[in-house]
């Protein structure tokens, strides 16, 4: 493609988010990129974070993480280029170990995935002999080898249920956990990460139990009941669209509660006269270039630091050094691949 042919492409979805000389300048780099990745035999991924310009340009495949990891492991390509944060790229070279996979950011990580240890685990199995651990996609490849199952924030509540346990280990989302918890009326406790943790029973009046954990998403955790009920009160037949990172308090008051796709499929599948979505607010604008019939509501002010590390310059320079491979020690991954593989053989 030419690059005033995608100049073309992009301003048409972009010339109310972006200025025109910005979207000529994305649209030279789309154009470079989308060249180097045919040369290289490399596919591209695009996760629904992604600014506009890149989300809209460059992937062969655009969605949630894990969904990009299972596509990008379908193709004959020798390279994944993966356009979102480390913990997915460790996801993709979990499930395609024989390819190189490139991060565009060295440093794009994730408050979440931080907040939990491989070593963290250990400690809890030890407290809690034999009971199940369900480790969220949203982790990184160690945390992931020392799990039962992984989950998605769409399938949660499903693999939580198939396990037919009566006390779950759910890590390392607070808000995914209590969110769960929520839908299943079940009890949640959280251990206190301190010395001699940790120091929690179970209570064996209750019938079932989830065991959380102090983790979050330093963008989800801001969204409040209060930001729902102003955008109510400015606009009161607004449909509220909330992820499942969100706490339980703003799920509960939302219209609707899903993954980043299932958001997604829902502003596309539905006719209201606006939407606010409570997820990084990239998502927002995206769906807006995509669907400019849609009013979608520009209230949001929460971006992720980290999915903005990836840019298209970096995703270029990535392609062109083979710049930021992603490695995971084998013995890691195929411990991590089983929990993986066990959730997608589940769904």
């Amino acid at each position: 493609m030419s690059i005033d042919r995608m100049y073309e492409e992009l301003y048409q979805k972009l010339h109310k988010i972006m200025p025109e000389a910005e979207i000529r300048l994305k649209a030279e780099l789309a154009v470079q990129i989308n060249q180097l990745k045919k040369e290289r035999n490399a596919v591209i991924l695009g996760h629904n974070y992604m600014e506009p310009a890149l989300f809209h340009s460059i992937p062969d495949f655009k969605g949630d993480s894990l969904e990009l990891a299972r596509k990008a492991a379908e193709t004959d390509k020798d390279i994944i280029v993966f356009c979102g944060v480390r913990f997915m790229a460790e996801t993709a070279k979990i499930l395609s170990p024989e390819k190189t996979v490139l991060l565009p950011a060295e440093k794009a990580g994730c408050s979440l995935a931080e907040s939990i240890t491989a070593d963290d685990i250990r400690l809890l199995r030890e407290k809690f002999p034999g009971v199940p651990v369900v480790t969220y996609v949203n982790t990184y490849a160690e945390v992931k080898a020392e799990s039962d199952v992984c989950c998605t924030s769409g399938n949660a509540k499903a693999v939580v249920e198939s396990l037919n346990s009566d006390t779950v280990i759910f890590l390392p989302d607070e808000y995914l956990a209590g969110n769960v918890a929520r839908e299943t009326g079940k009890h949640i406790i959280f251990p206190t990460k301190m010395k001699g943790w940790p120091e929690i029973k179970l209570d064996t009046d209750l019938d079932y139990q989830i065991i959380g954990w102090h983790g979050k998403c330093e963008v989800h955790e801001l969204f409040t009941v209060e930001d729902i009920e102003n955008a109510r009160k400015l606009y009161p037949d607004v449909v509220v669209l909330a992820h499942p990172e969100c706490s339980p308090e703003v799920t509960a008051r939302a219209d609707f509660a899903g993954s980043t796709s299932a958001m997604i499929k829902y502003v596309e599948q539905h006719d209201a006269p606006h939407y606010l979505l409570l997820t990084e607010c990239s998502m927002g604008d995206n769906i807006m270039a995509a669907h400019p019939e849609k009013e979608m509501l520009r209230l949001c002010t929460h971006r992720c630091p980290h999915m903005a590390e990836i840019t298209l310059e970096d995703t270029l320079q990535s392609l062109k050094q083979t710049r930021y491979v992603i490695e995971v020690p084998e013995d890691i991954r195929k411990r991590a691949e089983k929990a993986v593989r066990r959730m997608i053989e589940l769904f």
